[in-house]
């Protein structure tokens, strides 16, 4: 059992060796742990970096709140939401785009935090757009998605 427990333990060392050992501070990710060993490349601070994210399990609110040093996401794209709804109602929202208004570009707006005294300057805008929004007859959901990020960003 003693000899066990060491087998796992050097096991788990060169593994986490391996992952951590010719990196840089930004291996060790986003999260408190990051904070806590800021500026410490050694391999044992990267470790106890990397641990203590673990234990706390706040990468994840880091993430969605942009704190702790990590980043929040900035596009639709990653938006996972958005990525099934576009592509459960590609034609549907064609239309709607098209048009200007309806149901589906309605909830397109909501799922993208559009607020209510702007959803008339966003739909006008995906409508105008709409040649840059579905680029063809083949186009795919991911790529209609990339387009209205893309024509949302743009002014």
């Amino acid at each position: 059992m003693k000899r066990g427990a060491i087998v796992f333990v050097l096991i788990a060392a060169i593994a986490c060796f391996g992952t951590v050992a010719f990196a840089s501070q930004s291996n060790t990710g986003c999260g408190v742990g990051s904070i806590i060993f800021n500026g410490k490349d050694g391999l044992v601070s990267q470790l106890s970096a990397i641990t203590t994210n673990g234990i706390f399990g706040n990468q994840t609110f880091g993430i969605t709140s942009g704190t702790l040093n990590c980043s929040q996401f900035r596009g639709i794209v990653s938006n996972e939401q958005v990525n099934r709804y576009v592509a459960e109602n590609m034609d549907n929202l064609a239309k709607d785009i098209a048009q200007g208004n309806g149901e589906y570009l309605n909830t397109l707006a909501i799922l993208l935090d559009v607020k209510d005294n702007d959803r008339s300057a966003f739909n006008s805008k995906l409508q105008s757009n709409f040649s840059k929004i579905y680029t063809s007859n083949n186009v795919t959901n991911v790529e209609v998605v990339k387009n209205i990020e893309s024509v949302l960003k743009s002014s």
